[in-house]
């Protein structure tokens, strides 16, 4: 993306897009940041971070694609729940919970995102910043994991989990900071297990990340500057692909292990970007 008289044009070559999708589809279910990955990404590889935000949001929207065609038959019953409450008929009680803790989860990080989200691109979008929250994300993790095994999962999903953990999920509009590990560590502290943590914290990502990136698609549709649509949609293309592929494994992953080789990763990584900014 280069900037020219004033004008912003997207550009991205086809190595870039490819990149950028990857590296999207592979960490957004991941508890390790997938906004993290892109900065760090976009910053050793010289890509521009013109309009970063709109890019990053639009392979979101595929990513919450890719979520949303994994998890149809739950979103299709919540969308029942809705439609029979609405119509006053009775509702699956466990449906009505997920349903009702889902929207009242989605407004913590849509009211702190709409504030904050010009403070983020212009002071948290750098390598350094995100590999000290790398660091502070992954000891938040070690403690999750700590009161897990001290205090073994011991109840269901609730409304008042659900709004609580979606407190959890505005940790994720720091870059650095994941969005499904945030809200998975968040539910285990409540009482969830790993797997129905999991679970609410990928169907808690769809309503805020389905916003964002269609109010930035709409952005860039209207702008004036040219746009390699193109290339974006062959980024958005591989996002989804590869998401769904890692949707697959992590929710095979998350029912036998912990989080700690995440952890582990998250702190290497940081260091690396620490060192390789400062002694390289």
């Amino acid at each position: 993306m280069l900037r020219t008289g004033g004008a912003i044009i997207f550009h991205m070559d086809i190595t870039e897009a490819v990149i950028l999708g990857l590296v999207q589809g592979i960490t957004e279910f991941l508890p390790i940041s997938s906004s993290g990955h892109l900065v760090i990404v976009r910053h050793f590889l010289t890509i521009s971070p013109v309009n970063a935000l709109a890019i990053d949001a639009i392979l979101h929207l595929a990513t919450t694609f890719a979520i949303s065609v994994y998890f149809w038959k739950d979103i299709w019953a919540l969308v029942q729940t809705a439609m029979r409450k609405l119509g006053r008929l009775p509702v699956n009680a466990k449906d009505e919970i997920l349903l009702t803790a889902l929207i009242l989860g989605t407004i913590p990080a849509v009211c702190f995102g709409l504030l904050l989200e010009p403070v983020m691109e212009k002071y948290f979008y750098s390598p350094l910043t995100v590999a000290v929250v790398l660091v502070i994300a992954a000891v938040f993790f070690m403690y999750a994991e700590w009161r897990y095994y001290l205090n073994p999962p011991h109840g269901a999903l609730t409304i008042r989990r659900g709004v609580l953990v979606g407190f959890f999920q505005v940790l994720a509009l720091i870059p650095g900071f994941s969005r499904s590990g945030s809200t998975l560590a968040g539910g285990m502290l409540l009482g969830l297990t790993r797997l129905e943590s999991t679970r609410f914290s990928f169907l808690l990502a769809i309503p805020i990340t389905l916003g964002v990136g269609t109010k930035k698609l709409l952005e860039i549709i209207t702008m004036e500057e040219t746009v390699s649509w193109l290339l974006i949609l062959v980024a958005a293309v591989i996002s989804f692909v590869s998401a769904l592929m890692v949707i697959h494994f992590f929710l095979s992953f998350i029912r036998k292990y912990t989080l700690w080789p995440f952890i582990w990763y998250s702190l290497v990584l940081a260091a690396v970007v620490y060192y390789i900014i400062f002694y390289v």
